[in-house]
């Protein structure tokens, strides 16, 4: 399957496609501790929309390589923006935000296997993905009060919805870093791992989502995303129930789903249409 996808090229990213519905995106700029420079966040938004349109692929997952995962945004870069006077210009990542996930709505799940050094963009990026596997020696924060710059990206007021109003504060007016467990015991974090287990880890989490009806995961992310984007539970299902549930409702994934139960067997799916 895999031999036949065509993914769109991301500079210093890797694409790789370890099950037949998962893909793996691995940020590959150690020497930057994974710095995003602008135009790299506008390509990623691309591959990530290009995932949501391709049929077979039902989860993905996001890391980086050596010892950071995402240290944020390219701050030399930044500084040549500066002493150009084009400072806008680096500050417009790309339309779903830092790195295309910080404000990404989506249709499919993203798992962060975050590996390493998780700072600025990178926190603001696992802030607004489905689930965080953390490796024991992963450090996450938002320093930018600490450079002059904001954690305008979106994740402000996710960490609000996240962790309450004390604690976003600490954590977006102090600057501080926190480790795995932190962000775990706070809610942030689903699993902490060792660091050679955090891809293994992430990818058994993907592979076990995806043996499950492709429609009904849509379907009920987005009636997750509902609530975690300020809309009333009676608005968000009535919503769903009007709009996108219509396009499953019936049709061969959930009759499968039905069927593979009375006969006592593994369901067998089809890619989803939505």
């Amino acid at each position: 399957m895999s031999k036949s996808l065509n993914p769109p090229k991301v500079p210093h990213v890797a694409v790789s496609f370890p099950h037949p519905h998962v893909v793996l995106v691995t940020i590959n700029r150690p020497e930057h501790l994974n710095a995003l420079q602008r135009q790299m966040s506008i390509d990623l938004d691309r591959l990530w929309r290009w995932y949501d349109n391709e049929p077979s692929l039902r989860c993905a997952i996001l890391t980086g390589t050596g010892r950071a995962f995402c240290a944020g945004a390219d701050l030399k870069e930044w500084n040549v923006k500066n002493s150009e006077g084009n400072v806008k210009d680096v500050e417009r990542w790309a339309e779903n935000g830092f790195g295309g996930l910080s404000n990404r709505h989506g249709k499919k799940p993203v798992i962060a296997a975050v590996n390493g050094l998780c700072l600025g963009g990178g926190t603001e990026m696992a802030l607004n993905v489905d689930m965080v596997i953390a490796s024991e020696t992963a450090k996450f924060g938002l320093p930018e009060v600490k450079r002059g710059v904001v954690a305008i990206a979106g994740a402000l007021p996710r960490l609000i919805r996240t962790v309450g109003r004390q604690r976003a504060s600490e954590i977006a007016l102090l600057g501080r870093m926190y480790s795995a467990q932190q962000f775990y015991d706070w809610g942030i974090v689903n699993k902490v791992v060792k660091l050679e287990n955090v891809v293994q880890e992430a990818l058994k989490w993907a592979v076990e989502m995806s043996g499950n009806s492709p429609d009904s995961i849509i379907v009920t992310r987005e009636g997750l995303l509902g609530g975690w984007e300020a809309e009333g539970p009676r608005e968000s299902t009535n919503r769903i129930d009007g709009g996108i549930y219509k396009g499953m409702e019936g049709g061969d994934n959930m009759k499968e789903g039905v069927l593979s139960f009375v006969e006592k067997r593994n369901a067998i799916w089809k890619d989803s249409k939505l």
